[in-house]
């Protein structure tokens, strides 16, 4: 069967584990060249390397904290030195802080630095990629159901950088489409992850709020966005994909 990425290079944040790591598994399984960033799983991040590698494509391994805008474009450019190009940037990495705004103890500096990474750190890996990506590039980013259906208290200013994205996304497809490169969302359920475990405190809530009742796995994540970096989504531009279990049915 043909790989339908082979020749590729992509970048994956967040990348050495869960769903991160799942589309790096996927892009890899499709050809493409797969250069992942870690915050601090340097072990892990080694590790899905050594994986890639074994499936025949290059791949490396970049620590970036993606709250540091000036990180975030050094890890741009030295994926493209590294290998010569890009032409798939997922925007993967994510914290997930909650709580109720009447709540006088939330932690302030928790929900600004989440606001930094989910929003500022998508938006400056993209302000950097489109600067080198060429006409045809595909830049996907993992969002959440929540951003257009808040079913939970305390989910606010989560859901509020997941709405963000979508907004983005839709703006840049726009700005980008004279160039062919191709914007789009997709809009994870509750999947089962270290962040958010199927066994988690939260689960019984979460699954029950879902059409299919489970909770998803990284792989069917990964298998939407690799469906949207490849050719046969070159038509599709500014919109979300749900992969949620039918929790926004």
């Amino acid at each position: 069967m043909s790989k339908t990425l082979t020749g590729k290079v992509a970048l994956v944040t967040g990348g050495s584990r869960g769903i991160g790591a799942a589309t790096a598994r996927a892009l890899a399984d499709q050809g493409a060249d797969v250069a992942i960033s870690y915050a601090a799983s340097v072990d892990k991040a080694a590790a899905v390397v050594r994986e890639l590698e074994g499936k025949g494509v290059r791949a490396a391994a970049f620590k970036a904290d993606q709250a540091d805008p000036a990180q975030v474009a050094g890890l741009v450019n030295a994926v493209a030195e590294r290998f010569g190009r890009l032409d798939i940037l997922v925007n993967n990495a994510g914290v997930f802080v909650t709580g109720a705004v009447d709540n006088p103890a939330n932690a302030i500096a928790e929900f600004e630095r989440q606001f930094a990474v989910n929003v500022g750190g998508v938006a400056a890996a993209v302000r950097e990629a489109v600067r080198i990506m060429p006409d045809g590039g595909r830049i996907i980013t993992v969002g959440s159901g929540v951003g257009s259906r808040v079913g939970f208290p305390g989910m606010a200013d989560y859901s509020a950088t997941k709405a963000a994205v979508v907004g983005y996304a839709k703006g840049w497809a726009r700005d980008l489409g004279p160039k062919g490169i191709t914007v789009n969302v997709v809009q994870a359920g509750a999947v089962d992850t270290d962040m958010n475990p199927a066994d988690g405190a939260f689960a019984p809530t979460m699954t029950a709020a879902t059409a299919l009742g489970r909770y998803g796995r990284p792989e069917e994540i990964a298998a939407a966005i690799t469906f949207l970096a490849s050719p046969a989504a070159s038509y599709i531009t500014g919109t979300t994909l749900n992969v949620d279990g039918g929790y926004g049915a």
